[in-house]
């Protein structure tokens, strides 16, 4: 895994407000032109802490004093990150695809960080993968989806050869709304477990839980079943420090000033949502971070109500991506906060839609001083 901030920046994966390079202003990109091809090496260094989480540490963890389980969490997830990597001597990674023997686990050989939204269970899992004191090639970060979208993309088997050679596997947000892809990852978890591989998760709610605020490690080591011996729960709790309810998305632009922002700043993109949204489905999924490379405006007109889930599911996404890469978004026609029918909001996979609608909305103000240079619609 390369983990330069050079190979960052020339993936276009950083954010905009962290490079300083310029970029001549000329015409905008249009996403629905990309078709990116990634290859393995590159699928595999994109597992890493997303650019927010770059700098966090133990000690830049504050615990609150009226919650002790939080002081308690750094302590026992320092003395777990100090002890990846003890029992295996063999190269992981791509180098050790074929020539790596499993090595035999001895008891849990993972964590799982079981808290409510906003106690900085994300913050503390990139802890642990920065405290590690492996080599960064020999571990792991990545979401469940970014996890599965992996699979599909290698297939099974090739994961398990790539990710075995691996230390440390840090999963955020492992979801467990869909029993297929539960099974699928609790299978690959399982062979890596085997060769060896230590593991960190942090997990959302169920269907039907959402109000609950916080996820039952009970109901975790019950859905993972037999990887239920390797982990160990270890609960946070707190107050949620972002509990101010779903923010409200910024008024959209007309279409005209956002065709004018996207020719006027460099490095834009313009695309009518539909075409946008129907292009998506010609793309794989793990493909979504190098189909936004280079963008650092991404311009949208004509944003309507996802018609269907399967489009939804890929929107989310795609929103996922932006946000990890800090991409401001400026829009036309309806607010973020409508992007999603009531049905979908009830449904299981409510969750990722109302991420998407906070992200997408979050991405939304940050672009406000761009589009306000012209007046809202």
């Amino acid at each position: 895994m390369f983990c330069s901030l050079a190979r960052r920046l020339q993936w276009g994966t950083v954010s905009t407000r962290a490079t300083s390079s310029p970029i001549e202003p000329g015409p905008p990109h249009s996403l629905c032109e990309r078709r990116p091809q990634v290859s393995v090496e590159r699928l595999v260094d994109e597992l890493e802490p997303p650019w927010r989480f770059e700098g966090v540490r133990f000690d830049t963890y504050i615990p609150d004093p009226n919650h002790p389980s939080q002081a308690d969490a750094v302590t026992r997830l320092a003395a777990f990150a100090a002890g990846v990597g003890a029992e295996r001597r063999d190269p992981g990674g791509i180098r050790g695809w074929f020539s790596r023997k499993p090595a035999a686990p001895t008891g849990p050989r993972g964590v799982y960080l079981d808290g409510g939204y906003g106690v900085g269970k994300t913050h503390l899992l990139a802890s642990v993968w920065h405290a590690a004191p492996v080599p960064a090639h020999q571990k792991a970060f990545g979401t469940f989806v970014e996890l599965t979208n992996l699979v599909g993309a290698l297939g099974f088997r090739d994961t398990v050869r790539v990710l075995g050679g691996y230390r440390l596997l840090c999963i955020d947000e492992f979801e467990l709304d869909d029993p297929g892809d539960t099974v699928l990852v609790s299978s690959l978890l399982s062979k890596l477990v085997e060769a060896g591989v230590s593991l960190a998760a942090t997990s959302n709610t169920l269907p039907g839980k959402l109000g609950e605020g916080r996820f039952a490690a009970a109901d975790f080591l019950r859905e993972i079943q037999g990887l239920s011996a390797h982990f160990q729960p270890l609960r946070i709790d707190g107050e949620d420090y972002r509990h101010r309810g779903l923010p409200e998305a910024p008024p959209p632009y007309a279409d005209e000033v956002v065709a004018k922002t996207a020719r006027t700043t460099s490095g834009a993109s313009l695309d009518h949502f539909p075409h946008l949204l129907g292009h998506l489905s010609q793309v794989h999924p793990s493909r979504y971070g190098a189909l936004i490379e280079g963008v650092r405006l991404v311009c949208l007109t004509g944003v309507a109500p996802v018609p269907d889930q399967s489009t939804a599911l890929r929107l989310v996404v795609l929103a996922d991506r932006l946000y990890d890469a800090e991409i401001p978004v400026i829009a036309s026609g309806v607010p973020f906060d409508r992007l999603f029918g009531e049905d979908m909001l009830r449904g299981g996979y409510r969750k990722k839609y109302y991420r998407a609608i906070s992200r997408l909305t979050a991405l939304a103000r940050d672009a406000k001083p761009l589009g306000d240079t012209d007046g809202a619609s």
